[in-house]
């Protein structure tokens, strides 16, 4: 066959990539850019001697190899003289050139690193000394996603890094320098940039890392300090701090109070106001479409994040989709194929792509392919895995151009030695390792297991789609691990299903983007389209997030990372025998569904969760309060919705509630109201109720607009009322109708239900504290609080409780939510001591999981659904069931 009949029959929108076709591999580069990639990050932060050390060891013994090879190689004597291509001959250059290349990456790294120490900035920092400076901006403002922490969430704040051109310190001195900086801009009074963005930052949960938002239109008069562009010049007043320990390529970390606007000096160039105007386009040409697709479409194309929420962010990380909003080389081989067509062809006279189509020859199709490969790192921004694509794209436009095409690998291997001499920061950079190893990947292990799969008789097309993602998958979960300590189990899946959406996703999205400025009505068409593949790809996103088996934890760190490492080739090698056996292949398909879904009624036989009958379950939601009460088949009263929408969802699902009732939120605390998007989502939700004190505000309106969207009426609750749902019998006891004192706090103003399920009684407190306790004792509720079976402890079980409230509740079974090792020391030992003191027995959810309690005969059980005994009154016993977090 023929090698343009192997490129078609390949099946592959690439052409074909059997090794076998092209020779073995070019693997000569490889050692020399793995050379300069180690001795830049060892010595980036490595005292000055050492770098020059090893410039002067790398050069002297390169010279020393390459002239005692000379010297024998022309004398020789009697031998023959080593060929042209001899092994030896390339053994000694490939020797000189790893020293050479680990001297030159040494010397980029020391004089990057002098960058930190250069100037008076540094030890300005050291006195946290109040300056005013001249500022020239690097990097796009990226705002940091708002973090649940507790009853607050953390304030968001304008991240940019700066280079500090000039600096003025409070006696006058002024100082020109060229120092890297992070600048923090507060975010109270610079807020959210839209509507949305401020929805989005109060409903945060932690996140690994904060994304990049586009600067809006350069045209803008006066930008806000997140609307700055790259090469922008601003003068400001702040106060220098040392960075983190781990700070990187920052010298300090400059605070600015962001009560002004920033002060311009200096324009952006005319290249980044062209790149803005672009990204400004596609938002405005994506704000008709709907949410989800308004929020992704512009980080599938260019990177744009900040309309993400933060519930999807963190779906997308669950899934270890994130490589789809940080603009990887996929996105600029897609828009590469469509001008050039697949690579394999692009010499021949079959040659595809919108070029030959238009008569371009191939030259000037290189030509424009290099121009689009610059204006695409412009508009994109460089990033490390921007960087590495357009460089291997260059790479190879070079190659086609000269007639010299060869294996991909000596371009991605050229690629990182040219990035890491040129940026040598990059040699640390996460993400710039998790593309070059996802390209490696897909270079080197994707063609052979494609082919394995191919010959097992799987289509060409769903073959090489699943090799890939199962060899990027491989080689790049040791590294999350050591990043997250956690693996996805349904990252393959995902990236499967969403592979098919990302190419047409990707080029209406670009086109929208070209249009835009000239044509908006036409835009708005193009990001149409783009908005059903991308609304596909958040659905998976959200799908395999909200799976009860969508991960498991790892043990963080270089040895969690190692272990990985070594359970991967052990599968991959099982792997390789199993898929001899398809009815094998079957079941461990079965097997691994069954995991990852973990169907209730399966879950409920191997697991025993749920258990049949439960009448309470009190979710593992971390730092906040989620409980259940079972309502019926498929249905359930969910009090309060913890910190994590994902949390939220998969307790839900695990406990198959299909339908909610009624939504209580005892009070607006981020740590009991941010969860709702999970709660509402998927469900049937016939009403939110929630307390009448509206504070915090921001919070409250959060719960008003998710309301407004999910079309769910939104109601107060005051003490008196009685309301049932099912089985379920329950009256509010707090807070008090009409006119009473204003409560300290919003936690004084938790709506506290007591609740008849079966023959149990259950107080739930939410967060109330010792005044409004008294208060509660005080009130002619008090009457019905003696001797309850259960009781959700108020505040996560903190030391602020009112010891006569405990004595009165009696509870048989106490139960606790909170986060494992939280800061603020909840439970309290004196609470628990006390419930304990009581004869109540107490689970909390940071040690014992998610708890499920239902009605026996016997008396309290505990552990994993056995009867322990102990209930010692007339009421009925209790059996509890925990699932281990």
């Amino acid at each position: 066959m023929t090698r343009p009949e192997v490129h078609l029959a390949s099946g592959h929108r690439l052409g074909a990539s059997n090794p076998r076709q092209e020779g073995p591999a070019d693997l000569r580069l490889v050692p020399p850019a793995l050379a300069a990639w180690g001795s830049a990050a060892l010595l980036l932060d490595a005292p000055p001697r050492w770098a020059i050390a090893t410039v002067a060891v790398g050069v002297l013994a390169a010279g020393v190899l390459l002239v005692t090879w000379t010297a024998r190689s022309a004398g020789g004597g009697g031998r023959a003289r080593a060929g042209p291509r001899s092994p030896r001959r390339w053994g000694h250059f490939t020797v000189a050139a790893v020293l050479l290349c680990a001297a030159g990456a040494a010397a980029s790294a020391a004089l990057h690193g002098a960058d930190l120490r250069r100037g008076p900035v540094p030890s300005l920092a050291g006195e946290y000394a109040q300056v005013q400076a001249e500022l020239r901006v690097t990097s796009d403002p990226r705002r940091t996603r708002p973090r649940v922490a507790s009853a607050h969430t953390m304030p968001p704040a304008v991240l940019l890094d700066a280079e500090v051109l000039r600096v003025s310190q409070s006696d006058g001195t002024t100082t020109e320098t060229r120092t890297p900086v992070l600048v923090v801009v507060r975010m109270e009074v610079d807020g959210p940039a839209s509507d949305e963005d401020a929805a989005h930052s109060t409903v945060s949960a932690p996140t690994v890392s904060a994304p990049t938002v586009s600067a809006p239109s350069a045209s803008t008069p006066a930008p806000s300090w997140a609307g700055l562009l790259p090469s922008t010049r601003v003068r400001v007043k702040g106060r220098l701090a040392p960075p983190m320990a781990d700070g990187g390529r920052v010298a300090a970390v400059l605070r600015v109070d962001g009560e002004r606007a920033p002060r311009i000096v200096g324009a952006p160039s005319g290249a980044q106001q062209v790149a803005g105007r672009l990204r400004g386009g596609l938002r405005e040409a994506t704000d008709g479409l709907p949410a989800d697709a308004r929020a992704l479409l512009p980080g599938l194309v260019v990177g744009d994040t900040s309309r993400v929420p933060a519930e999807l962010d963190q779906a997308f990380r669950a899934t270890d989709l994130t490589h789809l909003l940080a603009v990887s080389g996929a996105n600029l081989t897609i828009v590469l194929v469509l001008l050039i067509g697949p690579p394999g062809l692009a010499q021949r006279a079959e040659r595809r792509g919108l070029a030959p189509r238009l008569g371009i020859p191939l030259r000037t199709t290189a030509v424009l392919g290099g121009a689009l490969t610059v204006g695409f790192v412009i508009v994109c921004r460089p990033d490390p895995s921007v960087l590495r694509a357009a460089a291997c794209g260059l790479i190879a436009l070079l190659a086609i151009v000269t007639g010299r095409r060869r294996s991909l690998i000596p371009a991605l291997a050229t690629a990182v030695l040219v990035l890491v001499l040129y940026d040598p920061w990059l040699a640390r950079s996460p993400g710039f390792l998790l593309s070059v190893l996802a390209t490696g990947a897909l270079l080197t292990l994707a063609p052979r297991w494609g082919e394995a799969l191919r010959g097992r008789g799987v289509p060409a097309r769903l073959a090489d789609a699943l090799a890939a993602a199962a060899a990027a998958q491989a080689v790049c979960a040791p590294v999350v691990a050591v990043l997250a300590a956690r693996v996805s189990l349904v990252a393959v899946p995902c990236n499967l299903l969403a592979e098919f959406a990302v190419a047409p996703a990707t080029v209406l999205g670009f086109a929208a983007l070209a249009v835009a400025p000239v044509a908006m009505p036409v835009a708005k068409v193009l990001a149409w389209g783009a908005s059903w593949p991308a609304e596909w790809i958040a659905g998976i996103a959200r799908t395999g997030a909200a799976l009860p088996g969508n991960g498991v934890d790892w043990p963080g760190g270089w040895r969690g990372g190692l272990v990985l490492v070594v359970v991967t080739v052990v599968l991959v090698l099982v792997g390789r025998r199993i898929v001899r056996h398809p009815w094998v292949v079957v079941a461990c398909a079965a097997l691994f569904f069954l995991v990852v879904v973990q169907p209730p009624s399966v879950t409920r036989v191997i697991a025993g969760w749920p258990p049949p009958g439960w009448r309470l379950a009190m979710c593992d939601v971390g730092q906040g309060d989620a409980t259940v009460l079972a309502a019926g088949d498929g249905a359930g009263v969910v009090v309060d919705a913890g910190p994590d929408p994902l949390a939220a969802d998969r307790c839900l699902r695990s406990l198959g509630i299909r339908r909610v009732p009624l939504v209580l939120l005892t009070h607006f605390h981020a740590d009991h109201v941010a969860g709702l998007p999970g709660v509402l989502r998927g469900r049937e939700v016939g009403e939110i109720q929630t307390t009448g004190f509206r504070e915090p505000p921001e919070q409250a309106d959060f719960v008003r607009r998710q309301a407004a969207a999910a079309r769910v009426p939104v109601v107060s609750a005051v003490a008196g009322e009685r309301r049932r749902a099912g089985p379920l019998d329950w009256q509010v006891l707090w807070p008090p109708a009409g006119p009473v004192p204003r409560p300290e706090g919003p936690n004084d103003a938790s709506v506290t239900l007591l609740v008849r399920t079966g023959g149990l009684t259950v107080l739930l407190l939410g967060d109330l504290e010792p005044p409004a306790q008294r208060a509660l004792l005080r009130s002619p509720a008090a009457a019905s609080l003696g001797s309850v079976d259960v009781m959700k402890v108020a505040h996560h079980g903190s030391a602020h409780q009112d010891p006569e409230l405990l004595r009165r509740a009696a509870p048989r079974l106490a139960l606790i939510s909170c986060g494992a090792d939280n800061s603020y020391g909840h439970p309290s030992s004196l609470t628990l001591a006390a419930l304990r003191a009581g004869g109540a027995q107490v689970l909390r959810t940071d040690t014992d999981g998610a708890v499920a309690v239902m009605e026996t005969t016997t008396g309290v059980g505990a552990g994993d659904g056995s009867r322990a005994g102990g209930g010692s009154r007339a009421a009925p016993g209790l059996e509890v069931v925990t699932r281990p977090p």
